[in-house]
């Protein structure tokens, strides 16, 4: 069943004071746009009760599948040739592939798609890729890619073993006690690690029909680290050279078993590892050259469970790095409830007894420093046992608030783990406890993505918001309030690890921070609503573009989009700021709504890492703008009816929803998570 209410409770007739008002008139159209906008999300309900929208991130994800598949000899000309028309759809007039829609050009992901159109037949001499090619030149050639990229390569004979840092995997030996042990990474790279320390071990060469030496330059980039701890690792790196010529044997066997063992215990039901995709396309190659053949177990059950995160269309086949069922149920129901959805509508009970089916009670990698905490919570996507997060078990507490099920047990249990999963300085962090040696970062083949997993404010925020909603106001909360007032930027903003960027961290903390009983007039709170104010764009909407993660100069620019804008509307709702600027944020949104009551997004507004890797969630242009339509109509009914007194029991919302969700990774991703 997917039906949920039709129509809000903000849907009613004007008073008769208010007719003709401007207020009045934006409170019809708000309240029109918002029934529209529920329609459009109780239709895209699944009949188990579940939402998911397209997890987008860019090609690479198409690339490497390609690439995988040529290396366990299963690429088929169809597959090759549906793919490439989805990667071709994506490059851009100049020839060039980015990592977010209208990005600056990326020189490993042109380079990671200039070789899989080369497998599906694409010639040198074709003007799409003799323009490629000349972007890869002049950037600084293969020689200047990412070490990820160069690994792909050296799969297939493209480029050196020799020339690419050593990753041995005599790591996975390291007690947790030892630094540089394999759970001081976050635990995206963790698995993608553990599988590439396998992989670099044998150092496999499987030639392919391809040459691509018009994309080198002959000319490697020079690479000096520049702290003190780079330098040694570098001569480090050069120490493990000799020694890979000459491993040994003992200590070589031990770890490659290890890391064997380690490896297939952390493969999740649905054949994936950690439910994305770098450490799923890892394991698999590391296993096969492990012995493992096409149709042992846990080979099929990788293979096919990669079939579940591809798309096929009018547009091509591609695969999403991720996916996010738990989250987009979570917010989903909180929308809806701001909607005025009521906890015994038929959809929002089949939402919660779904949510309720996908807590984790198994001990995962989080419980290596939090041995004797016990387990509860959610995670990100279908199948992710071993890696349940914090910022989704604070979001599916929230919305199980508003569904008509039976929850306190679980409640209970998430409650007592996200507390135990607090960092020493009050904050947390997605997926681990004081996961924050920076070490790894120096290591020669750590040049791309976030490698752990700090503290950050969006998910402090969410913890925080949950522990206020609850009434569990203690140590933990009021840790977690002053870690957040010390995050805050000296601008007024917040930093958004897992959503873009400074307004989405603003977007969440200003909330929480209400609800934790701080009020608008705490210089925090003013000056975080002076900066959402004076970034509003001349439309009436907020956006910030990717590039603020390289650029902190360009926090809160950026073409308006309605998830962006849907943030910075909770924010200052929440501070009580409904006024020009929210009334002009509420017009974008109505304004710029679809017929079938969704919004147009192609911009990335998602983050897996900074800088490096983000996502487009096709839902976040719909859920969060019904939830600052919800929350602006319950704040003008409050006021007119209610005395400016929230109670949920009229209005179907109340202080309890007064927040914001967002993350993967990784990306995840992200959860990269993502």
């Amino acid at each position: 069943m997917t039906a949920t209410t039709s129509s809000s409770v903000f849907d009613r007739a004007p008073d008769a004071e208010a007719t003709g008002t401007d207020g009045h008139r934006l409170d019809r159209t708000a309240g029109e746009a918002l029934t529209r906008a529920v329609g459009a999300l109780g239709r895209l309900q699944d009949p188990d009760g579940w939402w998911k929208g397209e997890l987008e991130t860019n090609v690479t994800m198409e690339a490497e599948d390609l690439l995988l598949r040529q290396f366990l000899g299963i690429r088929t000309d169809d597959q090759t040739q549906r793919t490439a028309t989805w990667i071709r759809s994506r490059q851009r007039d100049d020839g060039t592939w980015a990592t977010f829609h209208g990005g600056p050009p990326d020189l490993s992901t042109t380079i990671e798609a200039y070789v899989a159109l080369r497998l599906a037949g694409d010639g040198v001499d074709a003007p799409h890729m003799a323009r490629a090619a000349g972007f890869v030149r002049h950037s600084g050639g293969l020689e200047a890619s990412r070490v990820f990229t160069r690994i792909w390569m050296a799969l297939f004979g493209l480029w050196s073993w020799e020339d690419l840092p050593v990753m041995p995997p005599e790591l996975m030996l390291l007690p947790p006690s030892v630094p540089l042990n394999i759970y001081d990474f976050g635990c995206w790279a963790r698995q993608t690690v553990a599988a590439l320390t396998v992989i670099s071990a044998h150092r496999p060469v499987r030639p392919i029909p391809v040459t691509i030496d018009e994309l080198r330059t002959g000319t490697l980039p020079p690479h000096r680290p520049t702290s003190r701890w780079g330098r040694r690792f570098e001569r480090l790196d050069r120490l493990l050279h000799v020694y890979e010529r000459r491993p040994v044997s003992v200590l070589r066997k031990l770890a490659l078993q290890r890391a064997e063992r380690w490896i297939v215990q952390r493969q999740e039901a649905d054949g994936s590892w950690g439910g994305i995709q770098p450490p799923w396309v890892y394991s698999l190659m590391a296993l096969h050259l492990q012995g493992y053949p096409l149709d042992h177990p846990v080979m099929r059950a990788g293979l096919d469970g990669l079939d579940g995160f591809t798309i096929e269309d009018e547009a091509g086949r591609r695969l999403e790095a991720c996916q996010s069922p738990v989250w987009d149920t979570a917010l989903a129901v909180i929308g809806l409830a701001d909607a005025g959805t009521l906890p015994t509508d038929q959809g929002m009970r089949e939402a919660g007894a779904w949510l309720l089916g996908q807590e984790v009670t198994i001990r995962g990698d989080w419980s290596i420093r939090r041995p004797r905490l016990a387990p509860g919570g959610w995670a990100f996507e279908f199948a992710n046992d071993h890696y349940p997060d914090i910022d989704d078990t604070a979001e599916v507490v929230l919305a199980l608030r508003h569904c008509d099920v039976s929850a306190e047990g679980a409640i209970d249990r998430a409650v007592a783990w996200i507390e135990g999963m607090q960092c020493r300085d009050g904050g947390w962090g997605a997926f681990d406890a004081d996961n924050t040696r920076g070490l790894c970062e120096e290591l020669p083949f750590c040049d791309f993505g976030e490698l752990i997993d700090p503290p950050s404010a969006d998910v402090t925020a969410h913890v925080v918001e949950m522990l206020a909603v609850l009434g569990r106001r203690g140590p933990a909360m009021d840790r977690g309030v002053q870690w957040l007032l010390d995050a805050q930027e000296a601008d007024g903003s917040w930093f958004g690890r897992w959503g873009a960027n400074y307004v989405y961290g603003t977007g969440a903390v200003v909330p929480a921070l209400t609800a934790a009983g701080i009020g608008p007039e705490h210089p925090a709170l003013a000056k975080a609503v002076r900066w959402l104010e004076s970034h509003q764009n001349h439309d009436g909407g907020w956006g910030e573009d990717l590039r603020s993660y390289r650029d902190p100069s360009l926090g809160g620019q950026g073409t308006s989009t309605a998830s962006q804008t849907a943030w910075a509307l909770l924010a200052l709702l929440a501070a009580g700021r409904q006024g020009t600027s929210a009334d002009a944020g509420i017009e974008f949104l109505v304004g710029t709504q679809r017929d079938d009551g969704t919004w147009d997004e192609p911009w990335f507004t998602g983050t897996g890492f900074p800088g490096d890797f983000y996502i487009n969630y096709h839902l976040y242009r719909l859920i969060f703008p019904v939830m600052a339509l919800g929350r602006h109509l319950g704040g003008r009914q409050d006021s007119r009816h209610l005395g400016g007194r929230q109670d949920s029991r009229h209005l179907g919302v109340g202080q309890e929803s007064r927040h914001l969700g967002g993350k993967t990774g990784g990306a995840v991703a992200e959860r990269t998570h993502g």
